[in-house]
């Protein structure tokens, strides 16, 4: 981070839409350059929400408008934390495998590396459930 803010939190709340998906990387984008990040962390921190709520979208609430998807961003003790709140269905992340990625190339996939993209981009990614 470059700029140094302290005490920063912000939160938004959505439909699940994937028309709101850009709001959700707009305010994403604008709270991480508040925070400080540069540019290339800012593009980080964007992918790893934008995939998260696509994910919620596509799974938790199976493509239904209807339900809630909230965001709350807060820096604190020189510590970001991003918290990503559904009611959809839950899933357990950990049986999603690693994915082999010359196969993935190989066989010309398209999705399915959200959660792999997630653990890369961001220092850590804790899901809890519940229900």
């Amino acid at each position: 981070m470059s700029k140094k803010q302290e005490n920063i939190e912000k939160e938004l709340k959505v439909k699940s839409s994937t028309e709101n998906l850009s709001l959700i990387r707009n305010f994403t984008k604008a709270t991480a350059e508040l925070c400080g990040f540069d540019s290339e962390a800012v593009g980080k921190i964007v992918l790893a929400v934008d995939e998260a709520c696509t994910n919620i979208i596509k799974h938790a609430y199976q493509y239904s408008p209807n339900g809630d998807i909230i965001l709350k961003f807060k820096l604190a003790n020189s510590k970001f934390a991003i918290s990503i709140t559904d009611k959809g269905q839950h899933f357990n992340p950990n049986i999603i495998p690693e994915p082999d990625l010359k196969e993935f190339h190989k066989q010309r996939k398209v999705g399915g590396l959200g959660m792999y993209l997630m653990k890369k981009l961001m220092d850590e990614v804790v899901y809890h459930s519940l229900t």
